[in-house]
């Protein structure tokens, strides 16, 4: 069963020419334990409509997409179209759902996370969340970057802190697209076999953000919440996004607007 999960969890659907892996919450937590025990380097994108529209808009994104180990279908659209292509055992792997799955899961490996970024003092809370939900969990250290863009010399200072911390995965909260920037950037540096670009994780699991209730995340209408709860930031994203992918979903749809996946 272990092997037919490996192989299952390979598979790629191609939404706007990205891959978006073809899997659930079984399957990308036997890949982050099969990845730690080989010791080889991957990152996970963790990925919603508003991913896979960067990445239409930068084919720089999308090829970092696409050289991920594992992007998971973060947003219910990715599942829905997912599951229409045949993919029936597709379900969500929600940013937030993963960490306390990973973190339950690692008590028992002895694996030890890094929390990386947030803004100041939200990954120390988040640790401290982690350490009173999870206990026996082995939380190796926090660091929350500078919100400029990151220079190499930066990037290489925080490989060098998680390497001296001997982490087995990092939690990486930046946001799209910094976060897969990041993790592309500083893959070849940290040792750390699993790199997860977790987002708005960090503040939800810290207990800093509300989360909108499981019916509206189930029904596709998570976004209404987050919406009118940080309608300044976020309406960009999900007035303008979301029109925008549905138009382009529907010329996919049609065969006029294909975008092959990239390496």
């Amino acid at each position: 069963m272990k092997q037919d999960l490996a192989t299952m969890s390979k598979r790629r659907i191609s939404i706007l020419g990205v891959g978006v892996s073809a899997i659930n919450m079984k399957m990308a937590l036997e890949t982050i334990d099969r990845w730690i025990a080989e010791r080889s380097r991957n990152y996970v994108c963790v990925t919603g409509v508003h991913g896979v529209i960067e990445s239409h808009s930068s084919p720089e994104l999308r090829e970092i997409h696409n050289r991920a180990g594992m992007v998971t279908p973060d947003g219910m659209p990715l599942v829905w179209l997912a599951r229409l292509m045949g993919y029936r055992e597709v379900e969500r792997v929600y940013g937030p759902d993963l960490m306390p799955e990973v973190c339950e899961r690692s008590i028992a490996a002895g694996w030890r996370h890094f929390l990386y970024g947030g803004a100041p003092g939200v990954a120390e809370t988040l640790a401290t969340v982690l350490r009173a939900q999870f206990p026996g969990i082995r939380i190796a250290g926090t660091f929350s970057p500078s919100f400029q863009p990151l220079l190499p010399d930066e990037i290489e200072r925080a490989a060098r802190i998680i390497n001296t911390a001997c982490a087995d995965i990092v939690w990486v909260g930046l946001s799209t697209p910094k976060q897969e920037y990041w993790m592309d950037a500083a893959s070849g540096s940290v040792d750390a076999p699993v790199l997860i670009g977790c987002g708005a994780a960090f503040d939800f699991n810290a207990g800093l953000k509300r989360q909108a209730p499981r019916w509206m995340q189930r029904s596709g209408l998570e976004w209404t919440f987050r919406l009118m709860t940080e309608p300044r930031r976020l309406w960009r994203r999900y007035l303008i996004g979301n029109a925008k992918f549905v138009w382009l979903m529907f010329l996919q749809a049609l065969g006029r607007r294909r975008v092959p996946l990239g390496t």
